[in-house]
């Protein structure tokens, strides 16, 4: 079974609107224990995202007269944010979001790829915020009941041969045999793609390898 931003997403959205103040933004963070806050338009839309690495610019200033123009466009939108004062100038624009259908593991590597906390998650028809995606979130498959990853990985195995499954914290070791090297490959990337899986140890034996290479003789 493939787990989804469902399944583990928060239903509680910190959210304000593009007008909200510098020092609004940072008294909802503050009050929500949270990072960041989705900034909605007046559809619920997320429009963009304001998180505590916005706000730290602030520290930086703006550019002082007389300093050449920065060259980099990442350089200069990042003093814009330091001389910003509302949500909307402060904001990273577009959201990155997700839906409720993403496959967890897919929200796992948006999160890596765009180096981000959390993201906001969308109805999938009216694209109105309805919940938070939080990385701790995402680390929930991990803790999954031993029964439940269980049951996933036997549904993972290949119809033909006979295996064992043994997990502790994650870790699975797996045993049995196969009549092919190759097909004993797959049982073991087969369960490696499971969620919730750490990591696997392979005692799966086979009878023949198929994937000898034969040396040419030319």
């Amino acid at each position: 079974m493939s787990i989804k931003v469902k399944d583990v997403m928060g239903r509680v959205v910190i959210a304000v609107s593009p007008d909200m103040s510098f020092a609004g933004i940072v008294a909802a963070m503050k009050r929500f224990s949270v990072g960041a806050v989705t900034v909605i338009d007046a559809d619920q839309r997320p429009v963009g995202v304001v998180s505590e690495d916005d706000l730290l610019l602030k520290e930086i200033g703006p550019v002082p007269r007389g300093v050449p123009m920065l060259t980099s466009r990442r350089r200069r939108r990042e003093h814009d944010k330091a001389a910003a004062v509302t949500a909307s100038q402060l904001m990273t624009s577009p959201a990155i979001t997700v839906t409720p259908g993403t496959g967890v593991r897919d929200a796992a590597r948006l999160m890596h790829a765009r180096h981000v906390k959390q993201l906001p998650v969308i109805d999938a028809v009216t694209g109105r915020v309805i919940g938070t995606l939080h990385r701790r979130d995402v680390l929930r498959v991990f803790t999954r009941a031993a029964a439940e990853l269980e049951a996933d990985i036997r549904a993972a195995l290949p119809q033909e041969g006979t295996f064992t499954i043994e997990i502790d914290a994650g870790v699975v070791r797996i045993g049995g045999r196969a009549r092919w090297r190759s097909q004993a490959i797959a049982v073991t990337a087969a369960v490696r793609a499971v969620e919730g899986v750490v990591d696997v140890v392979d005692e799966v034996a086979f009878d023949e390898d198929d994937l000898v290479i034969v040396p040419s003789l030319m």
